[in-house]
């Protein structure tokens, strides 16, 4: 890496992301090879490297002390890394004013949503100002807004502070943003270059609606196969019945509100995703309709059942997957299978019969005696869902069933899953990968525990344009520079893989103003043109316009 650089690692978990940065952090020593962080050998002096970098774990605010107020944390930060007072209190003051958190310094870290303790994460690691920095997939589990903001904090650490970066993720649209970005895959490195090198591999309008790097990633993994993404989802009978009605639905936790007056339907045979960042309420409200938690307030049908009346005669028409693997790792794929139709109720005759079509329908017929451990994380996810689906539920929850696989993983999970809507099986699921979305009938989306909008994907990109206008998207080589100075006079803009993209209700007179600044800074203009809002981007626009949230900066 050269100094500057914004170097991305791409990778689905389990590929030796964490791993690598672990080493170069000094907290994992290497079993072969060598790593150098300036002129130090990592192996040999990993304190000395220590003092170089800012490291930033993975999780929501990891490295954070809850019971400490956002102040006493960057204190606390300050002091391991004996910064003199003059010091610290200049940085403090620069890095709250960067993050917006500076009215937030007496709030404790356990009261901050999750990408306000992203923010200040990533200020305690910067608390020294290093000039290498390592982030462990910052943007995991977060929302859009928080999202492109910690982008905004990372370009302008770059272009101001000439800081260098190497930065972990699972988002391939992130990788973009980089000068160069590695992909890895069980431990190897599958190709690395600069994005724009990648992106001349794909022919143009070949991956409308996700990131071109996916494309290049499946042709890496599988250059024999042929793996489409899936279409748009089959359409919906209009006179499908409901198969599940809530109303008003809550869920309370001594003085903490998880799920707020919910309301929804869904129909029988209908992909309905619940979008939103952790914290949102999304495996809460699930949880409360699989009868796993009672609720607070509200009521559900199923069926035309109530969820607490009826609940006996509701769980078995239900199938859960849940977030974390419920499977046993030490039984193999036939005896997981096996235990779960035991606890489903069927016979030893139903599960002969049973399970060769379950593992036909997951694509694992012929892994019957692999043990759960030893397949890799893609293959354990169908396998949970094959769980899930042996006792022919007619509604299934899926809760984020796809977080941490590969793209491949990721397109095969769900053309099963739009072959179960096609068989007439209703859908719930949730998901962090807002692309996900465009495969669903309707999408809830959740921002601290109430539903923002609801609609299908085109209805809430449709709302949200005719609130905010369409994009008017900027391509730049010199995007970085451009992000900051645009920003001042637009400052919705965001970044959006190497294009700056910012809404416009008028398309002419945004696109001179554009001209003329870029023009003025001599900064090169390659293309501008107007856009449809991404669901990132209606997603963002629907959160802003949540009434009574705090957490929300322009």
């Amino acid at each position: 890496m050269e100094p500057g650089e914004v170097y991305g690692l791409l990778g689905p978990d389990g590929a030796g992301k964490s791993s690598l940065l672990f080493i170069l952090a000094g907290l994992l020593l290497p079993g072969s090879g060598q790593a150098r962080v300036g002129d130090y050998n990592v192996a040999a002096d990993p304190e000395a490297v220590k003092a170089m970098i800012g490291f930033m774990p993975q999780g929501l605010g990891a490295n954070l002390c809850d019971t400490l107020t956002v102040q006493e944390n960057l204190e606390f930060f300050g002091e391991l890394r004996e910064l003199p007072p003059p010091v610290f209190a200049r940085h403090t003051e620069e890095l709250l004013h960067i993050t917006n958190l500076e009215r937030f310094r007496e709030r404790l870290a356990m009261q901050l949503s999750g990408g306000m303790r992203q923010k200040l994460a990533l200020c305690c690691a910067l608390i020294h100002l290093p000039n290498l920095l390592l982030l462990d997939e910052p943007n995991t589990g977060v929302d859009p807004i928080s999202r492109l903001e910690l982008w905004g904090i990372i370009n302008r650490l770059v272009t101001d502070q000439k800081a260098t970066v190497l930065l972990a993720t699972s988002y391939l649209d992130e990788a973009e943003r980089c000068h160069r970005v590695a992909f890895l895959h069980q431990g190897r490195i599958l190709f690395a270059d600069t994005p724009e090198n990648l992106l001349a591999r794909v022919p143009a309008g070949s991956v409308e609606g996700r990131s071109p790097l996916e494309e290049v990633f499946i042709r890496a993994v599988a250059p024999e196969g042929d793996y489409p993404p899936p279409p748009l989802p089959p359409p919906l009978s209009p006179d499908a019945p409901l198969a599940l009605e809530v109303k008003d639905m809550s869920r309370v936790f001594g003085t903490f509100t998880a799920v707020d007056g919910v309301s929804f339907q869904v129909r029988q045979g209908e992909i309905f995703a619940f979008l939103g960042p952790n914290g949102a309420g999304k495996t809460t409200l699930i949880r409360m309709l699989i009868g796993l938690l009672p609720p607070t307030r509200g009521q559900a049908r199923i069926a035309g059942l109530d969820l607490v009346r009826d609940a006996a005669r509701i769980k078995p028409r239900l199938g859960y997957m849940s977030q974390k693997f419920s499977l046993y790792r030490d039984l193999n794929v036939e005896e997981n299978l096996l235990l779960y139709g035991g606890i489903y109720g069927l016979s030893a005759a139903a599960l002969k019969d049973r399970i060769p079509e379950v593992l036909e329908s997951i694509d694992l017929t012929g892994l019957e005696e692999r043990k759960v451990a030893d397949l890799p994380l893609g293959l354990r996810q169908r396998l949970a869902l094959g769980c899930a689906l042996l006792h022919r539920p007619a509604i299934l929850f899926l809760d984020e069933p796809t977080s941490g696989v590969d793209p491949l993983v990721r397109r095969r999970f769900w053309q099963i899953i739009h072959q179960l809507a096609a068989s007439g099986v209703t859908v719930l699921v949730t998901t962090h990968y807002l692309e996900e979305a465009e495969h669903c009938h309707r999408l809830a989306l959740m921002h601290h525990g109430r539903l923002v909008a609801l609609g299908s994907p085109g209805e809430l990109r449709s709302q949200a344009e005719a609130g905010q206008g369409r994009i008017l998207e900027v391509t730049s080589p010199e995007f970085r520079q451009a992000f900051p100075l645009l920003r001042q006079s637009f400052p919705r803009i965001s970044l959006y893989g190497r294009a700056l993209h910012l809404p416009s209700l008028n398309f002419a007179q945004d696109a001179g103003q554009v001209q003329k600044i870029m023009g003025q800074a001599h900064l090169a203009i390659t293309a501008l043109k107007e856009s449809p809002l991404s669901l990132e981007e209606t997603f963002v626009y629907f959160i802003r316009q949540a009434p009574g949230d705090e957490d929300v900066v322009s």
